[in-house]
């Protein structure tokens, strides 16, 4: 469910029927020929090589439309890639691209650097805006290209399902009868019928290894022999997968918010539930600190009491009757996330716990599930590359044990996570082989992991060190935020920006642990605020 590196459900405006073929992009200028040169390449050096020679991108002036705040300052195109690699002459989609040029003079360039921001499923068309803040000018030597995945924002076709999957009434998260399970089984059931209807031969070519090898079809259309490339969270997944295909095609790498290379999507999702319990655990200690300000305890037992007290009596009596239970842990997951959210949620808590306030509960709830037309394409995309990497449990019995043991000791996600992740039980296409993950061939690149990121557990940025062993780990130490480097912190982004310059990297020490350690993220500081309840 979590591996975004945006917070648990990100809106995303506007609908746009789903249909197969060369396709132009609403309000974005079309920019080339409709299709790539489809004949095939001579004989490749890499086994890996994908027939396929795309046509050079060219790029025009951003349309107003490009951002949701405004038009994109850089440049926008278009690439066409075909829907099925082992088939170059057959049905094509489109990607939307997105480019923010070098600045630095041609003699200091160093290429192009692909950006993704996570997901699967988010958007990535904004993210080369990034370059602005990399510290020392060490930005500026490349080419920032930011690009939407297929099916995803801008690109087309773009999946989207049934945007009222998690509406109210639903039955609890928690079922507490066999009824309210076969409930939501069958509301999971249904979703997947309508990604069946609204995808159709689509979904069969929606896996990570497509995206990976529209990654190499942009490298070609940008006319490089090589790419630097920029992951987060998911997007490490596939910074990961591109290294072992295409090993010789990497010249730098960052990876911020390391997926566990070892693990399905399955178990993943199993570590995240008790992940972002003990992200809960540094959330409610700096609650804690703060209980002049807050008043909801002095030490993290005691808020922690404090907010389970909460839970019981939301699942007794939901306030304004509607914030449940359910509703609670909607909005709270984004305290696990990161601590962008904490003064902001941690005021919704006092308020209500101290005066049965809840319209702000109301109110974040609803911007987490704005239910607009289409809004579930992140979700869509999401369920489309998981369900396909690799096989789920085929028996029910698994799913439901699995979240009955956990459910104890990590009750905010469990049943959560559960059922997001549900319609995979049913989906309509059939799951791939999870491709084995190595980096012996890779070059040095570089990881950023916090000890206790929720949403890719530590135990995958150590795992990911051990598969690429020319790789260096920096360790935001004690930290809990998901995939946050770049304008953050001045101990990590120096070391980024070093390596970008350079190449230079800090020592990979001996032994199965970080390389260096920098502080977190840092936690904010609300007591300049009135205190809880105040006006």
């Amino acid at each position: 469910m979590v591996m975004k590196k945006k917070t648990k459900l990100a809106a995303v405006a506007g609908a746009v029927g789903l249909s197969l073929g060369a396709i132009a992009i609403a309000g974005w200028s079309a920019v080339g020929p409709a299709r790539g040169d489809q004949t095939a390449v001579s004989q490749p050096t890499d086994p890996t090589e994908i027939s396929f020679q795309p046509d050079p991108m060219q790029w025009v002036t951003c349309p107003p439309e490009t951002l949701t705040k405004g038009t994109f300052p850089g440049q926008c195109g278009t690439l066409t890639v075909p829907l099925d690699y082992a088939d170059p002459l057959g049905t094509t989609v489109t990607l939307a691209v997105t480019r923010i040029a070098h600045t630095s003079s041609e003699a200091d360039y160093q290429g192009v650097m692909l950006v993704n921001p996570g997901g699967p499923g988010i958007e990535g068309i904004a993210t080369p805006l990034m370059a602005k803040n990399v510290p020392h000018e060490a930005g500026g030597d490349y080419d920032w290209i930011g690009f939407d995945p297929r099916g995803v924002g801008f690109s087309r076709p773009r999946l989207s399902c049934d945007a009222h999957y998690f509406d109210r009434p639903r039955p609890a998260y928690r079922p507490a009868t066999p009824a309210q399970e076969t409930a939501w089984l069958k509301r999971s059931e249904d979703y997947a019928d309508a990604c069946a209807t609204a995808g159709g031969t689509f979904l069969d070519h929606l896996k990570s290894v497509d995206t990976v090898n529209d990654m190499d079809s942009l490298r070609k259309a940008l006319g490089r022999e090589q790419i630097n490339f920029y992951g987060y969270s998911y997007g490490t997944y596939l910074g990961e997968l591109y290294s072992t295909l295409y090993p010789t095609r990497v010249r730098r790498m960052v990876l911020n918010g390391v997926v566990d290379p070892g693990r399905s999507w399955y178990d993943a999702n199993l570590d995240q539930n008790v992940g972002f319990e003990k992200a809960m655990g540094v959330y409610f200690r700096w609650v804690a600190r703060y209980h002049d300000v807050y008043r909801l305890g002095r030490s993290e037992a005691q808020v922690r009491a404090r907010f389970d007290a909460q839970r019981r009596q939301l699942t007794r009596t939901p306030a304004g009757r509607t914030i449940g239970v359910d509703e609670w842990d909607d909005v709270f997951v984004s305290a696990a996330y990161s601590v962008f959210d904490w003064e902001q949620l941690t005021t919704a808590f006092a308020d209500y716990a101290h005066h049965g306030r809840w319209k702000q509960l109301r109110t974040m709830y609803d911007a987490a599930y704005p239910q607009k037309p289409g809004w579930d394409n992140d979700r869509a995309m999401y369920l489309a590359t998981v369900c396909t990497d690799g096989p789920f449990p085929a028996d029910w019995s698994t799913w439901a044990g699995d979240a009955r043991e956990t459910y104890p000791r990590a009750p905010l996600i469990t049943w959560l996570n559960t059922w997001f992740n549900a319609p995979c039980h049913f989906w309509p296409a059939a799951p791939g082989t999870r491709l084995p993950v190595t980096g012996e061939r890779a070059p040095a690149i570089l990881l950023i992991s916090e000890t206790y990121d929720p949403a890719t557990p530590f135990a995958g940025a150590l795992e990911t060190r051990r598969r690429f062993p020319r790789s260096v780990l920096i360790e935001g130490l004690g930290g809990s935020t998901h995939a946050a480097s770049i304008g953050k912190v001045a101990c990590t982004d120096d070391l980024v920006a070093a390596y970008l310059a350079a190449g230079a990297l800090p020592e990979r020490r001996a032994g199965d642990g970080s390389d260096r350690k920098c502080p977190p993220v840092p936690e904010p500081n609300p007591r300049h605020r009135p205190r809880a309840g105040s006006r």
